[in-house]
């Protein structure tokens, strides 16, 4: 598929879809079905470390190529992987050092080629390279890898202000292995991410002197310890300890502001253990203990603080020099336990999660706690060799935390918008019922696998945005609340994927959902979910059609969704307008050669077009005073690509 960044893939995984929400910056999140980014869990290394802060751009700022793989759950899978897994979880799993191999590779992307309006196509770099090293007793392992990328400003519409921000990017890490006998491993991961982006316009300005800026830098350094230790024939017990430090500068301001200027320090940590137990030949038993921490601190130059007046909303009291806008601590300890044995035809799965979750909010001046237990239970059974039927339920929960909106603030010449959590905000809870059939079977020579899936999500106390009224300076606040009567998540997954042989394969999925809310919301009198279309889908094709010649072909179908607009195209921009966006199919190609050279080594030449026939936004909005939340569908306009990958396992 050609994608370079970890949220461009996930657009290829039935029931979830990547969005940008920002037009300056690039704020992005990916729903899954149809919820939005926070109702998903990503794990590194199955560690719950992917911070609030890290998720603001985070799905950008991972390259593809240092992951071996995604994993993906749909559904609740709060028992296995704490709280925000009520959509489900995405886990990400680092290069692996298996045999001794090297990769390296270099491509060029021309963004906006040939689209009329914009300021022409610009360009994107990315270089990569990858590389491990096993010695010859297996007992020790390492992998490195690394990527750097450079991508210039897209302005769609000739206004000279940013749709897609200009970036620079460095990835560097590692993974390695040491077994100190034969049942035991020990893994040390490490990772640091160095970015910088600056939205908006005028870019070679200080952010103070342009007319928009949302300018960030990151500093983000990971690192995770593990032991595991086997027994008998294959109880494993896997001890653990992980931790993420995020450094931001930031700055998100219009018409020359000095007081703009921000820095947000994060501090992610999870500790724990479990242990995988065999019963016997038909059940297996898994438990374990952990805990989660982090400390946010945010501070701005010169933020505005508030307090309520009688009528019970917000009013500004003063502008703060180098105020601390949040400074919270999240404490969750948990522990859980899953069984699963197989009877006949069927395999029964039942497990729970207790947890004690605390947040000290300083700024606020609040401290909440709960104690939550999370069950699930589910039933999966062979109707025939090549049928399976799997019914599930599960419960998961939300703690009212700060999450990555609040840490973007969105900005324009006529407005800011400041997310924020109200006083009294509890905790979110949600039921979850999943029922599917999978078919696999080799039909006709081809072979067949058909995925039905229904999902119905029940929101409990959903937390749900309340929009303010400008102030005299033009700041807005989205006040998270408790919405009164739930809200219900629903619809069907299709999934289909075909090898008539290993030269080609199909792959594709579609997802028909509704996303609603019980009572309509004050601002548009409007029960349905915002940005959540009611029908999506991709297809992805991998045809090597001669020898060493290769052809790949990809679409993303993305319907009609509810668009919340507040800019100068009517006449109250404050009190916004509604609008229903149009439908979208983005069509890609690649065509890949392979050059066999001496010693096992392979050159892969290749070249294509994403977004063929330009299915991009055509209303941006324009100037200073734009609405930049006011964007929507593909995340790219037609960009062309080329480049070369060489490596010994090609």
């Amino acid at each position: 598929t050609q994608s370079v960044v970890l949220g461009e893939g996930l657009n290829f995984c039935t029931g979830l879809r990547y969005e940008n929400d920002c037009q300056n910056c690039g704020f992005s999140q990916v729903r899954m079905n149809g919820m939005e980014g926070p109702y998903s869990q990503i794990l590194i290394n199955s560690r719950p470390i992917f911070s609030g802060l890290a998720g603001v751009y985070g799905l950008e700022l991972i390259p593809s190529n240092m992951l071996e793989r995604i994993e993906v759950v749909r559904g609740g899978g709060s028992v296995l992987y704490g709280s925000n897994a009520i959509a489900g979880t995405i886990n990400l799993i680092l290069k692996d050092p298996k045999i001794n191999s090297f990769e390296a590779g270099l491509n060029t992307s021309l963004i906006g080629m040939g689209v009329s309006g914009s300021n022409g196509s610009v360009a994107d770099y990315n270089a990569t390279f990858n590389a491990t090293l096993v010695t010859e007793d297996h007992k020790t392992g390492i992998s490195v890898f690394g990527n750097m990328r450079d991508r210039n400003m897209f302005d769609a519409n000739g206004d000279s202000f940013s749709e897609i921000a200009p970036m620079k990017n460095t990835v560097i890490g590692t993974r390695i292995f040491y077994r100190p006998a034969y049942r035991s491993k020990l893994s040390l991961d490490f990772f640091n991410i160095r970015e910088e982006r600056k939205g908006g316009n005028k870019q070679d300005y200080p952010d103070h002197e342009r007319d928009i800026s949302e300018s960030v830098k990151h500093d983000m350094i990971t690192g995770a310890l593990t032991y595991e230790q086997y027994f008998r024939e294959s109880d494993l017990l896997t001890v653990f300890g992980s931790g993420q430090y995020l450094d931001r500068d930031s700055y998100y301001g219009a018409k020359q502001s000095l007081s703009d200027y921000g820095n947000t320090k994060d501090k992610t940590y999870n500790m724990g253990a479990q242990y995988k137990l065999s019963v016997n030949d038909i059940s297996t038993l898994i438990g374990g203990v952990e805990h989660t921490g982090s400390h946010l601190t945010d501070m701005k130059l010169g933020y505005p603080e508030y307090k309520l007046n009688d009528a019970g909303t917000d009013i500004i009291v003063t502008h703060v020099p180098n105020r601390i806008v949040s400074d919270q601590a999240l404490n969750i300890t948990g522990a859980f336990a899953q069984y699963e044995i197989k009877v006949g035809k069927a395999k029964f799965l039942a497990g729970a999660r207790v947890e004690h979750y605390s947040i000290d909010d300083k700024q606020a001046d609040s401290d909440k706690s709960g104690t939550v237990v999370v069950p699930r239970a589910s039933i999966m059974y062979d109707i025939s060799p090549y049928l399976q039927t799997r019914i599930g339920f599960s419960r998961g929960y939300r703690a009212p935390q700060i999450f990555d909106e609040d840490l973007h603030i969105e900005t324009s010449g006529s407005r800011q918008v400041i997310n924020k959590n109200d006083p009294h905000l509890k905790q979110e809870n949600s039921s979850s019922f999943t029922l599917s059939f999978d078919f696999n079977k080799k039909i006709g020579g081809i072979n067949t696998n058909i995925l039905v899936e229904g999902f119905y999500n029940k929101l409990h106390n959903p937390f749900r945005n309340e929009i303010g009224e400008p102030d005299e300076n033009g700041t807005v606040i989205y006040t998270r609340i408790n919405s009164k009567d739930g809200a219900a998540v629903q619809g069907v997954n299709l999934e289909v994927k075909l090898m008539p042989s290993d030269k080609l394969s199909l792959n594709a999925g579609f997802t028909v959902q509704s996303s609603r809310y019980k009572v309509s919301d004050e601002t548009f009198g409007e029960k349905r979910f915002f940005r959540t279309p009611d029908a999506y889908g991709f297809l992805a094709l991998d045809w090597e059609f001669a020898r060493n010649f290769g052809v790949s072909a990809t679409g993303n179908y993305t319907g009609k969704m509810l668009v919340p607009y507040f800019g100068p195209e009517i006449a109250n921009p404050e009190a916004g307008e509604l609008r229903k966006s149009k439908t979208f199919f983005d069509t890609g190609v690649k065509f890949h050669y392979d050059m066999r050279l001496a010693g096992n080594i392979t050159i892969e030449w290749f070249a294509g077009v994403k977004n063929i026939f330009n299915s991009y936004q055509n209303d941006f909005d324009k100037g200073i005073d734009r609405d930049p939340s006011y964007i929507y569908g593909p995340s790219l306009p037609r960009t062309a690509f080329l480049g070369f990958k060489i490596g010994n396992l090609l």
